[in-house]
């Protein structure tokens, strides 16, 4: 079978599954308003609760999804989990209730396997070397998904809020189909692994792999970033809506932009930037131009100067995949789908707590009693978790290559 119509597959999958995400964004504040009567402020509210069921299903179930992938392979694990989220979306297209869209980001959860499911499909077909700049490939199709995904989610939120989730449903089948066709597997006898209930639970997971050298720490600086990053798709709709006024077609631009931004930077610049600074100065050049992005946004109050700062953002999400090339050089080869389903678990863990984190924080200053007016206040908290992530990151010793186990 053809390689590149795998890698074509592996990158859809990760498009679609950001797609499907900004396909929804912008309408998600009109629709929890549709659902429940209430305002803005309290839409955002269930916007987070939404996003922090989704995340405690992927931490549940996250170590599960990567250690079957390293005993039956990615390609049935990749294949059924698009054929069940196109099923979760048709629920959610279908919901006239806040109960119905919180099962459907239950079942979403446990079965959102695509992005480690995928990214462990790039690591068994990548040099050690070549790891950081395929996880930028990743990363570009993922800025691609979210360029899509917020324009045509505004363009079609035009025939109602539930045209966008028809629309993602379409698109994920379509890509299990042909997966189905084009997807070998990488998962060879050489790398299988048992499974064993006792590394496919979060907590066996994450002691196992924090056992390797040097993991620990960097899947610290994973956790507290996820956080800061998530104040992005977790209120930047809020944002918008009450700091500029935006509708859903300009808040579908303005994350159109930013997926702009980040499939330049993941896809085309990424490469070059780690061939003249290296890995470990990627991380730190990326998380400071997201502390300088942060703080700016939080003081912002014209939507324009908000828009001109996305090449900045942008180019703080080099720091993703050079992160994630230094911890996957660190396992072993039969630990792929078990490091990223950890990861996947640390992230959920992460968005559990940032949802409401960053919902609860808008909210809070922007009430009628808030002790001042601040819609950009979640950004400034970002900024501080950004700044600690630095500087544990700084003190961590380099983690050498594993052995297959």
């Amino acid at each position: 079978m053809n390689k590149r119509l795998a890698v074509t597959f592996i990158l859809i999958s990760v498009m679609l599954d950001s797609m499907g995400i900004g396909l929804i964004m912008p309408v998600m504040p009109d629709l929890i308003q549709e659902v429940e009567g209430q305002g803005i402020s309290a839409a955002a509210v269930w916007g987070g609760i939404l996003a922090t069921t989704f995340a405690a299903m992927q931490f549940l179930f996250g170590p599960t999804v990567g250690n079957l992938s390293d005993r039956y392979g990615r390609r049935p694990i990749l294949i059924i989990s698009l054929v069940i989220m196109a099923m979760v979306y048709v629920l959610m297209a279908l919901a006239q209730s806040i109960e119905l869209l919180i099962i459907g980001r239950i079942i979403g959860g446990i079965t959102a396997a695509t992005a480690a499911t995928s990214a462990a499909y790039m690591a068994d077909i990548s040099k050690p070397e070549d790891k950081a700049a395929n996880f930028g490939l990743i990363g570009a199709a993922f800025g691609a998904g979210f360029v899509l995904g917020p324009m045509f989610g505004g363009l079609l939120a035009e025939y109602g809020t539930r045209a966008p989730f028809w629309a993602a449903a379409f698109l994920a089948a379509a890509n299990a189909i042909f997966g189905y066709f084009v997807l070998p597997e990488t998962v060879t006898d050489r790398i299988r692994r048992p499974f064993e209930w006792r590394r496919a639970n979060p907590l066996g997971a994450f002691k196992n792999i924090g056992d390797l050298p040097g993991l620990k720490r960097l899947l610290l600086v994973t956790f507290v970033y996820t956080i800061a990053f998530f104040v992005f798709p977790g209120v930047w709709a809020y944002f918008g809506a009450e700091r500029f006024g935006w509708g859903p077609g300009m808040i579908g631009l303005s994350l159109g932009l930013f997926g702009i931004g980040i499939a330049v930077v993941q896809g085309v610049l990424i490469r070059p930037i780690l061939r003249r600074i290296g890995e470990r100065n990627a991380v730190i050049l990326g998380l400071s131009m997201d502390v300088i992005a942060f703080v700016a946004l939080a003081f912002v109050t014209n939507g324009w100067v908000a828009l001109a700062l996305t090449p900045l953002t942008a180019l703080g999400s080099m720091a993703g995949p050079a992160l994630q090339g230094i911890m996957s050089r660190s396992a072993s080869d039969d630990q792929q789908g078990e490091l990223q389903g950890t990861v996947t678990s640390i992230n959920a863990v992460a968005t559990i707590i940032a949802p409401l984190m960053v919902t609860q924080t808008f909210w809070y200053f922007t009430k009628d009693t808030a002790p001042f007016y601040l819609p950009g206040a979640p950004f400034l908290l970002s900024a501080v978790l950004t700044i600690g992530c630095i500087i544990v990151f700084m003190q961590t010793p380099r983690p050498k290559r594993a052995r297959i186990t």
